[in-house]
């Protein structure tokens, strides 16, 4: 059991750098990007002077591969993006893992959001495939969120029947996610993952993924140990990773179970916590 998590501010914690880092993992919503979903301007020069010192930086989302490669378009190369809650993981345009989903299962999961919405549930559902994110929903308020979040994404007739390996299926609940949504998809969490990861979205995904068995993936194909690797998140989807790695961070303000399970407390995301805390341990 990790030990009750140490500030990263003006207070005694982790030793400031250098330390042994080969790789770190952010989490983006609530961890490296603030409120308003920007990523800091000084995360730039910072990939550059980790480049240098030969430290993989890797974000970890659920949000889709397409959207994180976007996002660092200008930084991508040698990048390997852990994306969709670590149910797919590519570097420079190819595969290194992924845990696609029964499309059976994917339809049971959409079959019941429709019952929801026929029960008054402001709920829709988006269809995560390798290739894009597909939806059956049309309404601007439920497009204007998906698209933060699925850079690549199709309007077709019926979502049940995609042409495409299916990795996971995200619900949007405009409620709440934890008390509508997700108690509705009990059904699944006996065989599959039924993941909170925010206040209004539930994934659905395969029970062996998860960010942290995408981590561990990576860890072993590079040689790299849980004691060289430094994590952070905010949220439910990123216990796992934590766990995989010795210098793990929950951001502060952090969902109190995130906060319990990691090693050590960093900034929260609008003080830019990942680049003080990334500065401090590595001695930048």
């Amino acid at each position: 059991m990790p030990a009750t998590p140490t500030p990263l501010r003006d207070t005694p914690g982790p030793p400031a750098g250098p330390a042994d880092i080969r790789l770190i993992v952010t989490d983006m919503d609530g961890t490296l990007l603030d409120d308003a979903q920007r990523i800091p301007d000084g995360l730039w020069p910072m990939l550059a002077e980790l480049r240098r010192r030969g430290v993989l930086f890797s974000p970890a989302s659920g949000r889709q591969y397409a959207t994180l490669a976007r996002q660092f378009a200008e930084v991508a190369e040698g990048m390997v993006f852990i994306a969709e809650n670590g149910t797919y993981v590519v570097r420079d345009g190819v595969e290194l893992s992924s845990d696609p989903m029964d499309k059976a299962v994917a339809a049971g999961v959409v079959r019941t959001v429709r019952r929801l919405v026929a029960d008054g549930v402001d709920v829709g559902a988006v269809v995560c495939g390798k290739r894009s994110a597909y939806v059956e929903r049309t309404d601007e308020a439920f497009l204007a969120d998906v698209r933060k979040y699925y850079a690549e994404l199709r309007i077709v007739e019926d979502i049940t029947a995609v042409d495409d390996e299916v990795i996971k299926v995200a619900l949007i609940d405009f409620g709440s996610a934890a008390h509508s949504t997700a108690p509705a998809l009990a059904e699944f969490a006996a065989t599959h993952q039924v993941v909170v990861s925010s206040e209004h979205w539930v994934d659905v995904m395969n029970r062996t993924a998860n960010k942290g068995t995408a981590l561990r993936g990576l860890q072993r194909a590079l040689g790299i140990t849980p004691a060289q690797t430094m994590v952070f998140g905010d949220y439910l989807n990123d216990l796992e990773m934590l766990d995989a790695a010795e210098w793990s961070f929950a951001m502060a303000g952090a969902h109190p179970e995130v906060v319990r399970r990691a090693r050590h407390l960093a900034p929260s995301n609008n003080e830019g916590g990942v680049l003080r805390t990334i500065s401090r341990v590595l001695g930048l």
